[in-house]
């Protein structure tokens, strides 16, 4: 097997047994950079020098008998909403261009700290507005399985290069679905844990009570081994709370008999194609000869749970984009006063995803507007939170639930239909606005591409998620070859 396809684990054991070098790993995947991102567009900026470099310490202290974690040597790429001092930060945006952090996110400083190797930052719908990454300043990022197709967003250029063997696996972020849309479409796993559980200081905000850092990898149980490093509190992110992380690998290896899981009627009246749940119910009925006990539930006020999320996210994008104003950094188109210089700056700096989502937050939370909207979204928010309470207070370990209604579209399928693309998020929303824990597991493949499926957790239940998850996953599914595709099919690259 190529190196470059891998995973985390195989990586370890490779090193541990000298089979080959961080070095010869890092280069192999900068190769592979070089070979096929002109054609995917999944990453903007590339850090071949460091990571050489951090490949090279990796070694010297494995030769002498020091490895600082199971990541230690591993390349990873990280989405561009991650702060990484000295490297540039874009948010896939043209109000970034220009920005250079001088100071690293918590969560990629713990990762980089347990010696893994940055490899570059990775495309993405602008500021994470979007589910199928067509919205970024740098051009739209193409499916591995299928580059006429969308990735799912917004981590779409993690989710294309980890498919693609451009990276071992990805830091990345979920708003409302964007580590597990990616995760589902490019037939890799996405982990979003419970609201509080990662630090989210030096991740460029989109709406703060609903952001939470994120895991993609090649299997289940190179997300717990991520998780076990990159979950626990931060002093510098108060949302982060003391709870004790837990033994996420151990987790894996559990049986899951005696286990309750949950299918919500309600996941299955929103669309959702046929071929998609019939395959449910096929992983229904695998986790039932596992020996878990799966039936019906309900959860009544999921219809309400996508003009809520779309009216709070809204309105907190809008407060966090208020900071975007051409004077003291990103962006600044010069003009002869203060108001038309700022004008022009979100005019020039600014794609039309952002700005609709920001006229949208700014409309709700004016005067006027805040009962019959922000106020009324609140309220629908907590009666979902409670939908899962009780649900979970009735002794289920975890749901299982669709992530979309099916495999990937093509490209610009749903451009012309904001409404449609909304809608792609509808099943991974919920878990979002009731702060719980979510992932979505590879489980099989429809016309050459990949069908994943979604387990939502109790809140802290990560390692129930990862136990289920683990019984779930099927073999990993291989794209076809980029460059072939790109032939065929007369795509162009990049530049």
């Amino acid at each position: 097997m190529s190196i470059i396809k891998k995973t985390i684990s195989e990586l370890c054991q490779g090193l541990e047994s000298r089979q080959f070098s961080s070095r010869e790993i890092t280069e192999a995947y900068l190769q592979r950079i070089e070979q096929i991102n002109t054609i995917l567009n999944a990453y903007i900026t590339l850090t071949p020098e460091a990571a050489l470099k951090a490949a090279d310490e990796a070694d010297a202290r494995r030769a002498n008998g020091l490895t600082l974690s199971p990541l230690d040597g591993i390349p990873v790429a990280v989405k561009d909403n991650y702060c990484t001092r000295g490297v540039l930060t874009t948010c896939a945006s043209k109000m970034l261009n220009n920005f250079t952090p001088p100071y690293d996110a918590s969560l990629w400083k713990k990762i980089a700290g347990a010696g893994a190797v940055l490899t570059g930052k990775t495309n993405m719908d602008e500021f994470a507005f979007g589910s199928t990454g067509e919205t970024s300043a740098y051009g739209v990022t193409r499916n591995p399985f299928d580059i006429e197709r969308v990735p799912g967003g917004s981590s779409s250029g993690s989710a294309a290069a980890v498919a693609a063997d451009m990276a071992a696996f990805s830091l990345v972020t979920d708003t409302g679905g964007s580590t597990r849309i990616p995760a589902h479409f490019c037939g890799l796993v996405g982990i979003k844990p419970t609201y509080g559980r990662i630090s989210r200081y030096g991740i460029i905000p989109c709406a703060t009570s609903f952001d939470q850092a994120g895991i993609l990898a090649k299997s289940v149980y190179d997300a717990a081994t991520v998780m076990e490093i990159a979950a626990g509190h931060d002093v510098l992110d108060a949302n982060t709370l003391p709870v004790a992380v837990g033994a996420y690998r151990e987790a894996c290896r559990r049986p899951i008999k005696g286990m309750k899981i949950g299918l919500p009627r309600e996941f299955k009246e929103c669309g959702i194609e046929q071929q998609t749940l019939a395959e449910l119910e096929r992983a229904a009925t695998l986790l039932r000869e596992h020996g878990a006990t799966v039936e019906e539930t309900s959860l009544p006020h999921t219809a309400y749970a996508q003009p809520a999320y779309y009216a709070l996210s809204a309105a907190e994008a809008s407060s966090n984009m208020a900071r975007y104003d051409g004077v003291n950094f990103g962006l600044r188109v010069e003009r002869d006063n203060v108001y038309d210089m700022i004008s022009a700056t979100r005019t020039e700096g600014f794609g039309e995803a952002a700005k609709i989502r920001i006229l949208l937050g700014t409309y709700i939370t004016c005067v006027g507007h805040i009962e019959a909207y922000y106020n009324r979204a609140l309220q629908i928010r907590t009666l979902i939170k409670r939908d899962y309470d009780k649900v979970f207070a009735d002794g289920y370990d975890c749901l299982l639930t669709p992530v979309t209604a099916g495999t990937a579209f093509q490209l610009g399928a749903k451009t012309e239909d904001p409404l449609s693309i909304y809608l792609t998020s509808i099943c991974t929303t919920p878990a979002n606005l009731a702060g719980l824990p979510g992932i979505s597991v590879p489980f099989c493949q429809q016309n050459g591409l990949p069908l994943g499926l979604q387990l939502i957790g109790r809140p802290w239940g990560e390692e129930a998620m990862f136990s289920v998850a683990a019984a779930m996953e099927q073999p990993r599914l291989a794209p076809p070859d980029i460059l072939a595709q790109a032939q065929v099919k007369g795509v162009e690259k990049h530049d």
